[in-house]
């Protein structure tokens, strides 16, 4: 597809998208892990300006997370081994989501995370007994405890498995959210799809590492890491690109995007939405301001529709 060109008077563009039935004022979304619960933003950023956000990955039970030194920033990046440290799926349906229901235009997306396909089962039915979540994304980058310790969303079949039995259990539409590190990102987006995810979301961080020279010892004290940041942008919008052409439900695209310019060059590849995550941590506010330089983008280029960008890269 091709933008629509040519401004109607000086109306305002429209920056609306939608996928799996639910439609955003924007594709600017709040990525997890980045954001809290959307609560500890709410003073610095209008919350309800933003496409959406998702929460803090949710487990069945609280966790306390790696042990420090948890973050490393590197040329263009950063490394984090937080350890999904959360409150739990219970904590949040009592202490976090009756606020955030009482916001207006507030778009709130639940990231759920697992070692065992009952651990996702199991918190899934939680959080179904909430109102106000608009879907649910499933973070497969954790070690399958029943299969060796092997991340879910590093082997087709394991993958098919936690899919289809966290889609049988959902009341809401169901994203997941790719790993980045498998042979074929493609593969792996076609079993999301075709196991009954609604929509895609990629990419999450690359498996890195550092090491001071001095005491020749890990930068981070899990030794591994999750890489993000600017560094890992243009791996990043290939794999949405090969991602949007293997499957046929949406993608959101994610890693490095830091202004408006790269949502627009993510949508081109093929993306509907974008997650914003490292950006909030160099920024709190990025996320609002890179609504208003999408805006502004969209006037300069004489774009009226945004949606009419996913998908339109040009090759001749």
């Amino acid at each position: 597809m091709t933008a629509s060109s040519g401004n109607r008077g000086h109306a305002a563009p429209d920056l609306s998208v939608s996928f799996a039935g639910i439609p955003l004022k924007n594709p600017i979304i709040a990525a997890s892990g980045t954001f809290g619960y959307g609560v500890e933003f709410e003073d610095v950023v209008h919350l309800g300006k933003l496409g959406g956000f998702v929460v803090k990955g949710l487990s069945k039970e609280p966790m306390i997370g790696n042990p420090p030194p948890r973050l490393w920033e590197t040329a263009a990046g950063m490394l984090n081994a937080i350890g999904l440290q959360n409150i739990g799926a219970q904590a949040f349906l009592t202490e976090k989501l009756p606020h955030l229901r009482q916001m207006k235009n507030v778009v709130v997306f639940a990231n759920v995370f697992g070692y065992t396909r009952e651990d996702y089962e199991r918190t899934i039915e939680m959080l179904n007994e909430g109102e106000g979540i608009a879907a649910y994304e499933l973070n497969v980058s954790c070690p399958n405890t029943e299969q060796g310790g092997l991340q879910f969303g590093n082997d087709p079949r394991s993958l098919d498995e936690v899919v289809t039995t966290a889609k049988r259990v959902a009341r809401r539409p169901l994203i997941v959210k790719l790993s980045p590190n498998v042979t074929s990102i493609a593969q792996m987006a076609y079993v999301a799809q075709e196991a009954g995810a609604d929509a895609v979301s990629l990419v999450n961080t690359f498996v890195a590492m550092a090491i001071d020279p001095e005491t020749r010892k890990p930068r981070i004290a899990n030794v591994t890491a999750g890489l993000s940041g600017p560094a890992i942008k243009p791996i990043a919008v290939r794999m949405v690109y090969d991602a949007a052409h293997a499957v046929k439900i949406p993608v959101i695209g994610m890693g490095g995007i830091s202004t408006a310019a790269d949502v627009v060059e993510f949508m081109l590849a093929g993306a509907t939405a974008v997650e914003i995550g490292t950006a909030s941590y160099f920024d709190p506010c990025a996320t609002e301001k890179i609504v208003d330089e999408l805006q502004e983008w969209c006037q300069e280029h004489h774009v009226t529709r945004l949606a009419d960008l996913t998908g339109g890269l040009q090759l001749e």
